[in-house]
């Protein structure tokens, strides 16, 4: 098929990164660009482009035409997929941001762009895809082998060591033959032999997976908003326990009391102290909880998750004695001795089930270490909650 003169001249200006021509043609004929398009079918300018890594004109095309991020070029690639292969990062910056969707396509046997990052030692290009597609690292092709499969049979240790350390992949995923990455690389270990490379590789297989440190953050996010109101509850509560006492307030002043102090206060003063530091701590600690959430500091951290789950923990309990004590002033004396056992045996199935949620925590922890570090792990410690 012979190309017009203005659609070759196009075409030129493209190859070469001419700017300023792209521009002037395409706004002297606004019909220009659809004309090239359908005279050369193997590939669009916009393949051009992101193949040469010309930012600039890449806009522009995307501009006029965004559904060229689509188009596919004899070898079933897309713009996207051609920026990737040639490390062009910016232009895929580019592209990406226009239609991200695009970025999804799959080629042949189900690859995708991150897939051929890998293929082509692409490490720049794979960071600014990680980071604008999120969990598309973690996407598998056909014969279910994600990116970190790939790097590892290929033994790209750079590639390995970004996928490991700062995105959420699963280093235990299985492709369809069964085999982890870690499996992977033992079967080429008896033909490369065990050299520094192959060691640091298998280190960062079996190191805690970076995605561990994720979910306090990803709990917090679910939980935030019932954290939220189970605070202001508590809040709400120790505030009315503390303006409206159980028992109720003196109505008139005499020698012995002032109108409005706690009835509670008179008639047993030991239970009224322990009333007022219970309430008191519940709350403090739930008002310390909304701020926590309020600020939004670093919960991505265990020590600031955990440190919530504590202040929880103390404000919860709080609540319970300032019931306690509430229940001893109002209950009869007839009735105080069986009282006292149903508080007692509360107690105890408190204390017993802090203490069960302390020993499965202890539990799940030692499991996860276990498990990320590639042993092979007893029955026994193998519960359904992990």
């Amino acid at each position: 098929m012979v190309i017009d003169s203005a659609e070759k001249k196009l075409y030129d200006a493209a190859a070469e990164g001419n700017t300023a021509t792209v521009r002037n043609l395409l706004q002297n004929d606004p019909f220009l660009l659809k004309k090239a398009s359908f005279a050369n079918t193997k590939e669009t300018l916009l393949h051009v482009a992101a193949a040469g890594g010309y930012v600039d004109i890449a806009s522009i095309l995307v501009g006029k035409a965004p559904d060229m991020c689509w188009s596919r070029d004899g070898n079933g690639m897309n713009p996207i997929h051609v920026a990737a292969v040639n490390g062009r990062e910016e232009v895929l910056k580019v592209l990406v941001k226009k239609d991200e969707f695009a970025a999804m396509e799959r080629l042949d046997r189900g690859e995708t762009v991150l897939h051929l990052c890998v293929k082509h030692r692409q490490v720049a290009a794979l960071r600014v895809l990680v980071s604008m597609l999120g969990g598309f690292v973690c996407a598998e092709d056909d014969a279910g082998e994600t990116v970190l499969h790939l790097a590892v049979r290929y033994k790209q240790l750079e590639m390995i060591r970004y996928l490991t350390k700062s995105t959420k992949i699963d280093k235990k995923s299985k492709n369809s033959k069964g085999e982890t990455p870690l499996q992977i690389l033992k079967q080429h270990i008896s033909y490369s032999g065990s050299d520094r490379e192959t060691v640091e590789i298998k280190q960062l297989l079996r190191s805690p997976s970076h995605s561990s440190q994720i979910p306090p953050a990803d709990w917090l996010s679910k939980k935030r908003d019932s954290i939220m109101v189970v605070a202001v509850l508590i809040a709400t509560m120790a505030f009315q326990a503390a303006v409206s006492p159980t028992g109720g307030v003196w109505q008139d002043d005499t020698t012995d009391h002032k109108a409005g102090e706690a009835v509670m206060a008179y008639k047993d003063p030991r239970i009224y102290r322990n009333f007022m530091r219970s309430n008191t701590v519940a709350f403090v600690t739930s008002l310390s909880v909304i701020l926590l959430l309020i600020m939004g500091l670093p919960f991505k951290y265990r020590f600031f998750m955990w440190a919530l789950v504590l202040i929880m923990w103390v404000s919860v309990t709080a609540v319970g004695v300032t019931y306690g004590a509430s229940i001893m002033v109002a209950t009869p004396v007839i009735h105080k001795d069986s009282l006292s056992s149903v508080i007692q045996i509360a107690i105890i199935a408190w204390v017993g089930l802090m203490s069960l949620l302390l020993v499965v925590n202890t539990i799940r922890h030692l499991y996860r270490k276990l498990r990320d570090s590639g042993r092979e792990l007893p029955s026994w410690v193998k519960p359904t909650f992990c």
